[in-house]
């Protein structure tokens, strides 16, 4: 998605959350005030009406962001997010609120309140913080683009709904929505020509065949008349025949065209001028702007140079893991030799998509047996295995998790990209589904959404520490999962646990220290066997989206840390069961109030407490 639905990636630290026991934060009730408490229960509700009311805000300015949660208000829009207009109104929409907000007496409030309003104080600020930034100037990339993600929108197969005629007309109105914005994003990008604020070369190279792909000559073979093709059964017929043509016109005289103009301006004047250099730090106070982002996405106060140290002791370490994995399976020869194999040996690989498939689909059946043993708490949302759109195949990831909406209408999904088999090493099964769908992404993701204790916008925020630290910290679940039983398994582990390490060394070696793509991309073949496809890609993410890939590792330690000192203090009266369920009963917060709520937890539960 072109924007992280409600971006909750704060840097905070939320010195009023209070280290007493929290409170319950699930089963639809908010703390009960104290007897006699009048005024903490009066501001109480207060603050829940103003986080709601700027929520219905937030979500008219974004009626995108409301379509992915499931709220269908404003399935006729598409925000234009590059507009100045648009900036603006973010702009004033955070002042009012953050006004609101800054008036409450946070001593009155109680624990979980206090938490709300520090997150809410912290998206705020953050929001006004990242407009200083002009991102608007360089909007498109190959890993998140309006134009990739408009076409899954209109798909048929993403968060649109297509079930009855008004859905139908919501999508063409849409459609108007979204050819004023990319006009306006190559208004955007020639200012940035003139500022030299321009994307690296490598990603518009990558950014322009995606564009290309739905200029077609015949509308029914662009991604927007798959709908079409087929209606369901509430459309009836007469209303067909006009949905047909409307569509059939739309997509020639309004997508088709826009989609043509930026890709004839990406080729002709945007490619030539193009920097040749990748690191953020090129860029006209790029220094700052990364060291921004670092903080957005770690939700930490650590350093580019401090991450990058911390990134090259990982990989030293799990070197040393691997090695162990070599000498296990018998393997005659050096550490470079055994990952050279694991790359390149055909024994490794798939050939067939459906395989592929297949064989996640029964490592979920093996994953959910030993869950109960692990979680106390499930989610509701369904969840399937997919494959990625064929169209996103060169440059997407080799997978990737959408939450469910907040309906229960769309389930839970977890892509794979089985059209490049190569990206997809049998070794890294059991370790990609734990990460990216059970206990992963999916049981954080869905339980936060069916939280109905927690106020909307945190439902449905997201905080990449948080979520991607979540995500790599179920991986280390694995063996109590009865996972990795198979050496080359407990490799691939290790192998994807590596990358995230890497990914500490890489990124801010980019962004800070200047490296090139290439010294990116040996540095990763020497340390893993990723295929050297998905290396390229990976560096290339890196290079598109800065700072976002440092937080699954600081995220993941973080977790860890909290885990054991709380199996330290309680001893055998750990209960690792409530502990999971207690860390995810948060929702998506800041690793500052992760830290905070977890020890809290703990406090109250020491004998004598």
């Amino acid at each position: 998605m072109v924007r992280p639905v409600l971006a909750l990636l704060g840097l905070l630290v939320i010195a009023a959350c209070g280290q007493s026991e929290p409170g319950a934060v699930s089963g639809g009730e908010r703390n009960a005030p104290p007897a006699g408490a009048q005024a903490g229960h009066d501001l109480s509700l207060r603050l829940a009406g103003i986080v709601d009311a700027w929520f219905e805000e937030y979500l008219a300015l974004h009626p995108t962001e409301a379509t992915y949660i499931g709220d269908h208000r404003y399935d006729d829009r598409y925000e234009n997010w590059l507009s100045a207009e648009h900036r603006d109104a973010v702009a004033a929409l955070s002042r009012k609120y953050l006004a609101m907000a800054n008036g409450l007496d946070r001593q009155v409030l109680g624990d979980e309140d206090r938490l709300t309003l520090g997150l809410f104080v912290g998206e705020l600020n953050l929001e006004l913080e990242e407009l200083a930034y002009p991102r608007h100037l360089i909007p498109f990339d190959q890993m998140d683009s309006d134009p990739a993600f408009f076409a899954e929108l209109g798909s048929g197969e993403s968060a649109q709904l297509f079930g009855d005629v008004q859905d139908y007309d919501n999508f063409l109105s849409r459609m108007g929505d979204f050819v004023a914005l990319m006009d306006t994003a190559i208004g955007n990008m020639r200012q940035g020509m003139e500022k030299g604020i321009v994307q690296p070369r490598v990603v518009v190279e990558r950014l322009i065949p995606q564009v290309a792909a739905q200029v077609v000559a015949d509308p029914e073979d662009s991604t927007f008349f798959t709908p079409v093709a087929a209606f369901p059964d509430a459309v009836p017929l007469p209303e067909r025949v006009r949905l047909e043509a409307a569509y059939r016109d739309a997509i020639m005289t309004l997508l088709v065209p826009a989609y043509a103009r930026l890709a004839r301006f990406l080729e002709d004047d945007y490619l030539p001028v193009a920097r040749a250099s990748v690191g953020w730090d090129a860029l006209p106070d790029g220094a700052p702007w990364y060291d921004f982002l670092v903080a957005y996405h770690t939700t930490t106060d650590m350093t580019a140079e401090a991450i990058h140290q911390l990134g090259l002791q990982e990989v030293d370490r799990i070197r040393g893991e691997m090695e162990r994995v070599s000498r296990e399976v018998g393997h005659d020869g050096d550490l470079e030799s055994f990952l050279l194999r694991l790359k390149t040996d055909p024994a490794f690989y798939w050939d067939d998509p459906e395989v592929i498939l297949a064989d996640y689909r029964s490592v979920e059946a093996r994953v959910m047996q030993g869950m109960p043993g692990l979680f106390g708490v499930f989610p509701s949302a369904d969840f399937e295995i997919r494959p990625v759109e064929e169209f996103l195949a060169d440059s997407a990831a080799s997978a990737s998790y959408e939450g469910p909406s907040m309906d229960g209408t769309r389930p839970g999904v977890f892509k794979l990209n089985v059209w490049r088999p190569a990206r997809l090493p049998k070794w890294e099964t059991e370790t990609l589904f734990l990460h990216e769908a059970i206990p992963g992404h999916h049981f954080q993701s869905a339980l936060t959404a069916e939280n109905s204790g927690l106020p909307k916008f945190r439902r449905y925020g997201f905080v990449t520490a948080y979520s991607e630290g979540w995500a790599l910290y179920s991986e280390d679940l694995g063996r109590e999962l009865g996972m990795f039983e198979d050496p080359y398994q407990w490799y691939g582990k290790l192998n994807d646990e590596m990358f995230r390490a890497m990914r500490l060394v890489v990124d801010t070696g980019i962004h800070r220290f200047g490296w090139t793509r290439e010294q990116a991309i040996e540095y990763m073949g020497a340390n893993s066997s990723l295929p050297d496809s998905e290396i390229v890609a990976e560096v290339e993410r890196y290079i598109a989206n800065p700072g976002q890939a440092l937080s699954y590792k600081i995220g993941q330690l973080r977790f860890r840390q909290l885990r054991r000192e709380a199996e330290t203090a309680l001893g055998e009266a750990f209960d690792l069961r409530a502990w999971h369920d207690y860390v995810l009963s948060l929702g998506d917060v800041p690793l500052t109030a992760l830290t905070q709520r977890s020890r809290a937890w703990v406090a109250a539960r020491q004998p004598g407490q």
